[in-house]
């Protein structure tokens, strides 16, 4: 941005700017990247800039503000350039550690409340926890909920741990490395399993949104040749581990409906549910329950 010493930078002008300018460098939502980071920079509520429209910036804050705007412009989420992103009304640490928690999610953690709420003190397992957005807004809302959140990454159990402590539910998510379900293999049954996998097919990922492609993990968003690498052995994983009547949970991507229900309808022990479609409309979670009497094959693959 100029920086004029004659030049007066209000909040109003800042905002307006980076707006414009974020706008050029393709930015889907550059009035809100504006206001997030200036936000961050004030230490202010957002909406609390809208009564200092006419303030000064300082210059201190002015810079801080102008790294933050060309790193942005330069493709990094506006999540990690805060440390933080609102979920399910918990406001989580991420960093390029984890995945950004997105609001598609959201219909993982409204279909398990739902399931789970006439259940008393449900046992759960959430893999490939991240930043723990599903467990602890799973725990956050059902107050005798507790889960076991599991990730392969140690940097990611780091912030999901942090953020556990910060919201004060760490005595209700206990966090354990390894891959998939096999911390957990002699702990069920439990009575629903939770995961947002990785699902992107290799070969899409060079595809995404730079800011996905570049930032965000890719352990944590490649799914393999066809995208169902790491769903096939979730659901395989799951069956023995799940009580009769108990719940797995995937959120899937968008055009991933038919090949994930068809995963599912090849497992007897199984019964699918409809399918839950996001704000857009978009298949985004489905759900299987454990029939009860089924003979099952335990072990991992």
């Amino acid at each position: 941005m100029p920086s004029d010493a004659e030049d007066l930078w209000t909040v109003g002008r800042l905002l307006n700017w980076t707006r414009d300018f974020l706008k050029k460098k393709g930015s889907e939502s550059p009035r809100l990247d504006a206001e997030v980071l200036l936000a961050s920079v004030l230490a202010c509520e957002r909406v609390r800039l809208y009564t200092q429209y006419e303030d000064e910036v300082g210059e201190s804050d002015r810079s801080r503000f102008r790294d933050l705007v060309k790193r942005r412009a330069e493709g990094t989420p506006v999540a990690y350039l805060v440390g933080r992103k609102e979920f399910y009304s918990l406001t989580l640490d991420v960093s390029p550690a984890v995945l950004i928690p997105r609001p598609d999610s959201e219909f993982v953690v409204v279909e398990a409340l739902a399931r789970l709420k006439e259940v008393e003190s449900p046992r759960c397992v959430d893999i490939g926890t991240g930043s723990g957005c599903l467990a602890l807004a799973c725990v956050q809302h059902h107050k005798s909920a507790r889960f076991i959140a599991v990730d392969v990454s140690p940097e990611a159990l780091a912030v999901a741990r942090k953020n556990a402590t910060k919201l004060g539910l760490a005595d209700r998510v206990e966090f354990r490395q390894g891959d998939l379900l096999g911390p957990v293999a002699e702990e069920g049954p439990f009575d629903a399993i939770l995961s947002n996998p990785p699902y992107i097919a290799t070969a899409v990922i060079p595809t995404l949104e730079a800011g996905v492609r570049d930032h965000e993990p890719g352990l944590a968003l490649d799914g393999g040749e066809d995208g169902l690498r790491v769903v096939d052995r979730l659901i395989s994983q799951a069956i023995p581990l799940l009580k009769p009547g108990g719940h797995l949970i995937l959120e899937i991507g968008s055009d991933q409906e038919a090949p994930v229900r068809a995963l599912i309808a090849a497992r007897p022990e199984l019964d699918l549910a409809p399918t839950v479609r996001d704000a857009a409309n978009h298949p985004r979670v489905i759900r299987a329950t454990r029939k009860a009497g089924e003979r099952v094959e335990s072990g991992l693959s």
